[in-house]
């Protein structure tokens, strides 16, 4: 570290790391909450794989939205893309035989093609993000109900079920393996590739990035194309999780990843980006509604909770995004502007609500009979 750097205030110097910080605190949070409330329940090793299991299952399509996202797009197909993609391997293995081998790399290819299809709809009809991505969700959701025709397709080979769910003796579970290991690729695509840096500047600025010669519609075309395969890969490991597919599977996934990322740093006015900021919002959202599950809450009060997060985390983030606009002499300088007066009383606000509605989630649960 330089003279230079020491010199400098904590915040200042703490600022380029915020986007970490803030879903670690909310981690930190969690478990001290449930090691006062749950501990036992909550810490056990069997607890603490399901988390992992669980956020593994988001890390490639939080990986590739955190692209997306950079580059002021969205993506809302996802889990209808996982969902087709799930069905044709299913299809493919069931019905006509293939190798776990085969069918595995042409679900990946399909949910690349039906990314492609979403990035051209985008570039080259001018169809914004939001509608495209939302109109494409249904028909990828429609084919895959047509296909299915209400079936569900269970009972796999072992080699399918082990990337869902398997274990290496002794060592982490497999797909906590192949989750991480996109995490790792997607923080070197953006932080060593010019790839990741023209995400960047598109997000920015993009007038600006075409001005210098990088070609705005091709690299947000790929960013839809590398949406689509890890969408396909997470319908993979979801029907090798449950060893069982259908056409209704993977309904909240584009809301779960996008709240992710989102609450991991990567700003949704574009720019902004912090793939560890997503892999740490994976956990903490895969840990927060374990948490709400270990503490007996409804599934509809996790969707409430689930609802407050992205909330606040997108005003917390639009309020950073304006004061660096603004020229405000760090976030704690900030914090005492009349903006940052206000971002701090909503937030309250918030936090309160959420605290209120779990606390009538919980009454409800524990008052409720037991039915038969």
């Amino acid at each position: 570290m330089s003279m230079t750097d020491t010199n400098r205030p904590l915040t200042e110097r703490l600022e380029p790391y915020i986007a970490i910080i803030g879903p670690m605190a909310m981690i930190l949070a969690i478990l001290l909450f449930m090691g006062v409330a749950e501990p036992t329940r909550y810490f056990r090793t069997t607890n603490l794989n399901l988390i992992l299991l669980d956020a593994a299952l988001y890390m490639p399509m939080a990986m590739a939205m955190t692209f997306v996202i950079t580059q002021r797009g969205i993506d809302l197909s996802i889990g209808s893309m996982a969902a087709l993609s799930g069905i044709l391997m299913a299809f493919l293995i069931k019905q006509y035989g293939f190798s776990v081998y085969i069918a595995v790399p042409i679900a990946i290819a399909l949910g690349a093609i039906m990314g492609l299809i979403n990035g051209l709809i985008i570039t080259r009809f001018n169809v914004p993000d939001l509608i495209g991505t939302l109109a494409m969700d249904l028909v990828y959701r429609g084919f895959a109900l047509v296909l299915a025709k209400g079936l569900v397709l269970a009972r796999f080979p072992d080699l399918l079920t082990d990337i869902g769910r398997g274990q290496i003796p002794g060592f982490v579970p497999i797909p906590v393996l192949i989750g991480t290991a996109t995490m790792i690729a997607g923080y070197l695509l953006l932080t060593r590739t010019y790839f990741g840096r023209y995400t960047i500047a598109i997000g920015s600025n993009p007038e600006a990035a075409e001005l210098t010669g990088i070609s705005v519609k091709r690299h947000k075309v790929y960013a839809y194309v590398l949406c689509g395969a890890c969408a396909a890969l997470a319908g993979v490991m979801l029907t090798g999780k449950l060893n069982a597919i259908q056409a209704t599977s993977a309904p909240y996934f584009n809301l779960h990843v996008i709240a992710a990322v989102v609450v991991g740093g990567t700003s949704l006015f574009g720019g902004r980006a912090s793939m560890l900021g997503s892999f740490a919002g994976v956990l903490l959202l895969s840990m927060m509604i374990n948490a709400l599950v270990t503490l007996r809450i409804e599934f509809f009060w996790q969707s409430v909770a689930s609802g407050v997060v992205i909330v606040s985390s997108v005003a917390l983030y639009a309020w950073m995004q304006k004061k660096d606009r603004d020229g405000a002499a760090g976030w704690l300088a900030g914090l005492r502007t009349p903006d940052g007066q206000k971002m701090l009383r909503f937030s309250a606000a918030l936090i309160g609500v959420l605290i209120a509605l779990l606390a009538i989630g919980a009454l409800f649960a524990g008052t409720s009979a037991p039915s038969g």
